[in-house]
């Protein structure tokens, strides 16, 4: 291998890199892990805690279970405990741990005992280790202590080794996941002599437990799964050791699992054994559910078991897939090999006779096809009560008997057809008229009912229509064969038919789910506002999945607040609230049916887009008692990704509009800026060399030359008194504080004033003019259309040329137009309308640019403040030179005193 091949080779593992940094952003967890209870876990926490005391260390107890032990409670005497929050349950106190005191104190190092521990009722979260995660998530370091058997994949196995089922558990990535695990460990003698001496519990109770759980055969077990676990661990983090120092192997293959989770009551003892199998090999593993085209319509218990399984599946750290299809075994492979599986988890089939008879069990199926990749099949343990209660399940499916009495029906009328037929036409063979109700069956009442009807059609067309007739007797052998072949033709086109119903149904489904999901859409396209969006989404999703209530929450100034509601509500609960809080905070839902606040009515679930959440939807089921349906949990999650995204694309699009405005401002800054430094710096400097030189030469200089320069100043000076006043007139009409007056205004008048005015500063700039007679005054202000009218022919000075101007004013269709025309280049048509814009300058005859752009936009703001319009012309229309027409309302001219 070349040098640098195996310098590559060398490099650190960038994954565990990845990891160790994500580790130094949270708090450290140790953990203090025991085989069983009494073996010293909480006093061997306190007295390392006492020793980092006196070292100088932070160190608080958050909650410490002493249970009357004396010497443990000795040891926890000068260290600072928390307070306890009582809960009121039921008529008792309950004391548990407060986690928002601890969030609140934020020490250093925090001791929480019996992290496995369930949270009374009304607890932000149902499990102590929740508190503890929501604590390192925060920076705290957090000590706790577990026992080995309450690790969530070796319940069931220490259940079977002690017969005590395990209620309290902890997932098993706490125990990978903490920085440091220490085994408390004795002796299975020692610790039944601690029982003995009291130490551990009461006499009573210790005497009981002797008998029971802690039996030396109980501990030896437990201790062997204890020491086992911890040397697991010790062997993964130093493959994560050599791996950061790329130090080389050789190093297991990567393995990747996939345990099938199905709708039976074994499939959370499939789940643990697939995590036991995926903790023992340090793989990572997937839970897989498929559901059968046509049978997403399952009873409540089914629902509840597949999502027991998969919640638990997940809380072990297994990423959750559901796929639908017809070959279940098809698909399990398929998806393994897409997503490169090493080995397949399934549990064992326990399918009746029949059912083995008629076809391969998906457990044998999968084990037949895979041929390249490794099958474990797990035999979960029955116990005794689950085998008696699933005899007793073997109830019908719901419409069986309804289904069953159809059939009965539709073969006595087919006996009867067949009785009328058999007197008018004499057939030769009826068996074929029985195929009618058997398709009706399977068609209206599904496979089963089809089953009893070609059953019942089997023994009617023998009792009725074989000979001897009105016996359930076959003569001749050839009967007996047709009769057969018409019982299987009838089983046959019965599943048929009835396959094509659940299709049917399956399709029908679908394409609403596909409409509805279309309708939303449309619905969001066409939504204007951010509002909009939101109270489409949350009024579909009621009306679609029928929630009793959906809410839509999205952040403004550090809280969330309701932005959308169906039906309207004004505020959330104090728990929701925190709920959604949740839920945006850490991108994971909270509320009903989840780890955080499980008791409230609503689930709050994040609405994310490439990683972060935009807001928070939040949902109140039709029926708290059952988990949300396969089907619509896939609606609700499309509906919540493309209102995701349809906030995101409103919200990007305004964050553009203030973007587009702030690059609008700094270029208009920049022009202004610009433009001041050009003309102020002019008059300013013409002023400044006129100034200095009348004080340096003074009378020593010429009459003529000493005018010529106070002129000078006095031309300047009005520039810049027109440049200031400009200004201000823009500031003026952009804050709306411009108020004309609406007065009669003489045009002609207004327009002899604007032209004197100009003739004054500009001597040698040549203005015609051609006013109409008799025309009729306008409603304006006199001093600001005075004001227009000179920005215009300075405007046309400047851009021009020297051919000069003309003004024109005359009536027209009830309207006096005003124009100015000069004898320029002229403007562009694309131009047109920029020009009247803020800053915007054109170019001189002379090719430099001229003025600070706002002539002309200060001319618009006053026209249509005086409640006219003004317009340009370009050199398309006219071949040479600008146009700038003025339209104003013509009025009527007031009668004088003799004319009343």
């Amino acid at each position: 291998m070349p040098k640098s091949e195996r310098e590559l080779d060398r490099r650190p593992d960038p994954d565990s890199l990845l990891a160790l940094a994500g580790q130094e952003v949270r708090g450290k967890l140790c953990l203090f892990l025991g085989a069983a209870p009494g073996v010293g876990k909480t006093y061997a926490m306190l007295a390392k805690a006492r020793t980092l005391k006196a070292e100088g260390v932070e160190c608080v107890i958050g909650l410490a279970e002493t249970h009357g032990r004396q010497e443990t409670e000795i040891l926890a005497e000068g260290l600072e405990i928390l307070p306890r929050r009582k809960i009121e349950y039921h008529g008792r106190t309950i004391e548990e741990f407060d986690l928002d005191a601890a969030l609140l104190r934020r020490p250093k190092l925090i001791i929480v005992d019996e992290l496995a521990h369930t949270n009374a009722p009304g607890s932000r979260h149902p499990k102590r280790w929740h508190d503890v995660e929501e604590l390192l998530d925060a920076g705290i370091n957090v000590w706790s202590a577990l026992n080995i058997q309450h690790l969530e994949s070796l319940a069931d196995v220490v259940s079977r080794i002690t017969g005590v089922t395990v209620r309290e558990t902890v997932p098993d990535r706490v125990l990978r996941d903490a920085t440091d695990v220490i085994l408390v460990d004795i002796t299975p003698d020692d610790l039944i002599q601690r029982l003995k001496e009291g130490k551990v519990y009461v006499p009573e109770t210790a005497k009981r437990a002797t008998q029971n759980f802690f039996t030396p055969r109980n501990l030896t077990a437990l201790r062997e799964l204890a020491l086992r676990r911890t040397a697991e661990r010790v062997d993964d983090q130093m493959v994560d050791f050599l791996r950061r120092g790329a130090i080389e192997g050789p190093w297991a293959t990567a393995e990747r699992l996939l345990v099938c989770v199905g709708r039976t009551t074994s499939s959370e003892s499939v789940v643990r054994a697939a995590a036991r199998m995926a903790s023992g090999l340090n793989a990572s593993w997937v839970a897989l559910y498929i559901e059968r085209s046509g049978q997403e319509e399952q009873s409540g218990e089914a629902k509840k078991r597949v999502d027991n399984a998969l919640r638990l599946a997940e809380r072990l750290g297994a990423k959750l897939e559901r796929l639908t299809g017809d070959d279940l075994a098809g698909e399990v492979l398929r998806f393994a090999r897409e997503e490169n599986i090493t080995q397949i988890v399934v549990g064992r089939s326990r399918s009746g006779l029949l059912a083995r008879l008629l076809r391969r069990s998906l457990t044998d199926e999968i084990v037949r096809r895979s041929t390249d990749i490794a099958v474990h099949v797990v035999i979960p343990e029955q116990p005794r009560h689950e085998r008696e209660r699933r005899r007793l399940r073997l109830a019908p499916p719901p419409g069986l008997w309804t289904g069953i009495a159809g059939a009965a029906v539709l073969v006595a009328l087919t006996i009867a057809a067949g009785q009328l037929l058999d007197q008018w036409l004499q057939l030769p063979n009826l068996a074929v008229l029985f195929l009618l109700p058997v398709v009706l069956c399977a068609a209206w009442f599904g496979l089963w009912p089809a089953i009893a009807a070609a059953a019942l059609s089997f023994l009617a067309c023998d009792f009725f229509f074989v000979e001897p007739r009105y016996q359930f007797t076959v003569t001749k052998p050839q009967e007996f064969l047709a009769l057969a072949v018409s019982l299987a033709i009838a089983v046959i086109t019965g599943m048929l038919a009835s396959r094509m119903r659940e299709h049917s149904k399956n399709m029908s489904s679908r394409a609403q789910t596909a409409q509805s999901l279309f309708e939303f859409s449309r619905k969001l396209s066409s939504a204007a506002g951010l509002d909009d969006i939101l109270w489409v989404a949350a009024a579909h999703t009621q009306k679609s999945l029928g929630m009793k209530s959906v809410v839509m929450l999205l952040p403004e100034d550090d809280e969330l607040r309701i932005r959308a509601a169906w039906p309207p509500i004004d505020q959330l609960e104090a728990g929701e609230a925190a709920a959604a809080r949740w839920a945006f905070e850490k991108s994971e839902p909270a509320g009903w049916r989840t780890d955080t606040l499980p008791n409230l009515r609503l689930q709050f679930r994040p609405l994310t887009t490439a990683g972060s959440a935009v807001g928070v939807a939040g949902f109140e089921p039709a029926n708290m008692s059952e988990p949300v349906a396969p089907q619509d949990e896939r609606m609700l999650t499309s509906i919540l990704e493309q209102t995701a995204i349809a906030i995101d694309r409103s919200l990007l699009a305004g964050e553009s509009v203030k973007a587009a405005a702030l690059e609008e401002n700094e270029r208009l800054r920049t022009t202004l800026l610009a433009s001041l430094s050009h003309d102020l710096r002019t008059p300013l400097a013409s002023i400044t060399g006129a100034v200095t030189s009348l004080q340096q030469l003074g009378d020593k200089m010429p009459a003529p030359d000493r005018h010529d320069l106070l002129n000078s100043i006095e031309e300047e000076a009005g520039r810049l008194s027109r440049f200031v006043a400009n200004l201000l007139d823009m500031s003026r009409i952009e804050s709306g504080a411009l108020a004309p007056r609406r007065e009669l205004v003489d045009v002609a008048e207004a327009v002899r004033a604007s032209i004197a005015r100009c003739k004054k500063i500009f001597p040698d700039f040549r203005v015609s003019t051609s006013v109409a007679p008799e025309l009729p005054p306008i409603r304006a202000d006199a001093n600001l259309l005075g004001q227009v009218l000179f920005n215009l022919l300075d405007n046309a000075n400047k851009y021009g040329g020297p051919a000069g101007a003309s003004v024109y004013a005359r009536p027209e269709a009830g309207d006096i137009v005003i124009t100015v025309t000069d004898q320029g280049p002229g403007i562009k048509p694309a131009d047109l309308e920029r020009v009247f814009e803020k800053f915007y300058r054109g170019g001189r005859p002379d090719g430099r640019k001229a003025g600070t752009g706002l002539g002309l936009s200060i001319s618009r703001g006053l026209v249509e403040a005086m409640g006219g319009t003004i317009r340009a012309q370009s050199p398309a229309v006219r071949k040479r030179g600008t146009r700038i027409i003025l339209r104003f309302k013509a009025e009527q001219r007031p009668a004088l005193a003799g004319e009343r």
